[in-house]
């Protein structure tokens, strides 16, 4: 039951003025509640100013400097009507002791600006000043009081991001309302922790960041920030680990064969494993055997060899006659995964089947019936397919690929399909620490820091698109000497025609210049479309490949040498450093060519620097959350961390650490929430919206 102290919070958006049906749905979209329901008060509440308009600034007309927001004390003088049906602005003239200055509106009613701004009388009038010719104007002023009313107008006014369609007014007028309806709350935090910082408590800092005194007030290390971020981390921290103290008790089966299925695929390897290779396949082996569930992330950089360590792992679980799973995020990536462990299968004596939406029904149903029976021991295929009708005989574990929005519920769900399934997520985005912390806090990690034998660091260097016709020389004479190269273009959603239309010229470009075919991929091509230009660059029918972003995932060519990415100020760190992953999978030397159209950005810049100097994914990828903050590395785009309103992973990490040892404490010596502390807890749980784990209280 959720706390009847939360009731004011969880009422519809549409319960406060000004808000009705058309409105709440806008809100809805803008303060991201969840889908198909209204936004809550709550949601309302959560969507924090991004800086402030500060109206104490009066400077006098003469002294306002070009893009300041003033606030003027002026005699209005005469009003400059447009003649009819003409698309010129109204013009209202005023002064102060000053000079002078020019009010401008757009299509604008007559009479209402005549009653607004009457001639001849002194006005209260506040906006941002453009200095235009050398006079001052003020485009549509945000007030225009008498003085009598002048202090109706905030003196300082939080500046919320808004949507189409939704006047700040209005946020401002629903906000306030929201804010009346705070109550007391009980304090969840630890007493001793809560002195040590000074901070506020959670009600006063909500209400200082949405009528903030100062600027710093709204700085993520402010006090009432950082309040706000750690109850929100803590409340994630505390749900997760509820979540994997859950797992836990749902209980496991303790795996632990012989070892010889595991011993067959290893020995069936063209090449040594790893240091760390070995060290992950211990480490899921000790998991493997404990009567708990497993549940661990295994991180790899491009090319560190992730597959073999699960299939080697699977093959544990295989020996102990359960089945197990291998998921993939694309049909072109499960094929491949198909295809390279295939061999090693063979070898082995697994046997192995393959399951994509390409399958007629009657494939399906026939190796439906073979999963059934037990004859088949490990299937590959997209996540799609797993979340749906699929069952099994006896599933033991299953692999999750590169699948960062594979969360929570989706791996509650997955285990569902068999008795105390062991989950392993693969990811090859190297991912912060901060951030594991922050999406897999429920799992353990194992790293694979180095790379296969064999295998040559890329050259990497960054050149100038005003050297175009060299670098095609290069290419040209790269494949001369039997080389294969990739050719990538950005693509930007907005504009997917101009760049669909920019990839097709650079394809006939490329063709021309060098005279062949050269194979295109892009994102508009059907799937028959793709594989067939892929498998043509793969067999060497095609030495080039010009592609979008598509292939930044698994892609595996071992004999391309050379990737050329054109525009390469347009990506993240973390794409180039997957996208450059793509070469340098065979004993050749490789290389990697940053095509950028100068002037360089300060971060651009800094990217392409970080590229030149390491091939580190791990290093990359703390580096990339320095330069744009946690969300898109994880594919998700909002500000800040996946799932989060307020904290952020880059400024927020030292909280996250201690939430994260906190929710454990609470966990350990209050585990149904009951002590007083706890019963505040599960308030703070509801108001996070990270209830799901209070039900799994009840069902554990």
């Amino acid at each position: 039951m959720r706390p009847p102290v939360l009731d004011p919070l969880f009422a519809p958006v549409s319960t406060l003025p000004g808000i009705g049906p058309k409105i709440a749905k806008l809100v809805a979209g803008l303060v991201g509640g969840q889908p198909n329901r209204e936004a809550t008060v709550a949601d309302l509440l959560f969507h924090i100013p991004h800086s402030l308009i500060d109206r104490r600034h009066k400077p006098g007309i003469a002294y306002s400097e070009n893009g300041d927001i003033v606030t003027l004390d002026v005699i209005i003088g005469r009003h400059m009507a447009p003649p009819r049906h003409s698309k010129a602005p109204y013009k209202i003239m005023a002064h102060d002791d000053t000079g002078q200055i020019t009010f401008v509106f757009f299509h604008a009613r007559r009479d209402w600006l005549e009653k607004t701004f009457p001639e001849g009388e002194r006005r209260i009038v506040s906006g941002k000043v453009e200095w235009f010719n050398d006079r001052p104007q003020m485009v549509h002023p945000d007030y225009s009081l008498k003085p009598e009313e002048a202090a109706q107008m905030p003196a300082i006014e939080p500046v919320y991001p808004l949507t189409a369609g939704l006047a700040s007014k209005t946020l401002q007028k629903a906000m306030k309302a929201a804010l009346e309806k705070l109550p007391v709350f009980p304090e969840w935090l630890n007493e001793a922790y809560l002195q040590k910082t000074g901070w506020p408590d959670f009600s006063e800092a909500l209400r200082t960041l949405h009528a903030p005194r100062e600027r710093e007030d709204l700085e993520p290390q402010s006090p009432y920030m950082q309040r706000l971020a750690y109850d929100e981390l803590l409340a994630s921290q505390l749900a997760l680990a509820m979540v994997r103290a859950n797992m836990r008790t749902l209980g496991g089966i303790s795996r632990t064969p012989s070892g010889t299925l595991q011993k067959a695929v290893i020995n069936a390897l063209p090449f040594e494993l790893t240091a760390s290779q070995a060290t992950a396949i211990k480490e899921i082996n000790e998991d493997l055997a404990e009567p708990t569930r497993m549940l661990r992330l295994l991180q790899g950089d491009v090319g560190a060899g992730k597959t073999v360590v699960a299939l080697a792992t699977l093959a544990q679980v295989i020996e102990t006659g359960a089945q197990g799973a291998l998921m993939a995020p694309t049909e072109i990536l499960a094929r491949q995964h198909y295809a390279s462990i295939l061999p090693l299968c063979e070898k082995a004596g697994i046997r192995l089947a393959l399951m994509t939406g390409k399958d007629t029904q009657k494939e399906r149903r026939a190796r439906q019936e073979q999963l059934d029976a037990g004859e088949i021991d490990l299937v590959v295929g997209t996540h799609a397919l797993f979340q749906g009708s699929v069952t099994f005989k006896n599933l033991g574990m299953v692999v999750v690929d590169e699948q960062h929005r594979f969360g929570v519920h989706q791996r509650l769900a997955l285990s569902g399909k068999g008795q105390g399934v062991d989950v392993l997520v693969m990811t090859a985005t190297p991912i912060p620490r901060t951030l594991v912390l922050t999406c897999f806090g429920d799992m353990d990690v194992s790293r694979l820091t180095d790379k296969p034998a064999g295998r040559k660091p890329i050259k990497t260097v960054s050149v100038s698109l005003d050297r175009l016709d060299e670098i095609i020389g290069r290419v040209g004479s790269a494949i001369a000497n039997g080389q294969k190269v990739y050719w990538v273009c950005p693509l930007v959603e907005e504009s997917e025609k101009i760049d669909l239309a920019a990839v097709e010229d650079r394809h006939r470009v490329l063709e021309h210049a060098l005279r062949q075919r050269v194979s295109l991929v892009h994102g508009r091509m059907s799937a028959e479309e793709k594989d067939a230009a892929m498998s043509d660059f793969k067999s060497g029918l095609t030495k080039v490949l010009v592609a979008t972003t598509v292939i930044e995932v698994g892609v595996d060519v071992p004999d391309a040498t050379i990737i050329v990415i054109e525009h390469a100020e347009r990506f993240g760190l973390a794409q180039l450093h997957q996208l450059r992953g793509r070469v340098g999978r065979g004993d050749k030397p490789s290389s990697c060519v940053l095509l950028y159209k100068g002037p360089l950005g300060e971060t651009a810049g800094a990217r392409l620097n970080i590229m030149r100097e390491t091939n580190d994914g791990f290093l990359i990828a703390e580096e990339d959350l320095k330069l744009r903050g946690g969300g898109e590395i994880l594919g998700t785009r909002q500000s800040g961390t996946p799932g989060f309103r307020i904290a952020r992973a880059d400024e927020h990490a030292d909280l996250m650490e201690v939430a994260r040892d906190d929710a454990r404490l609470i966990l350990e010596t209050d585990p149904e929430l009951k002590s007083k502390r706890g019963e505040a807890l599960r308030c703070l749980l509801y108001l996070f919206g990270r209830d799901a784990a209070i039900r799994l209280l009840r069902a554990g």
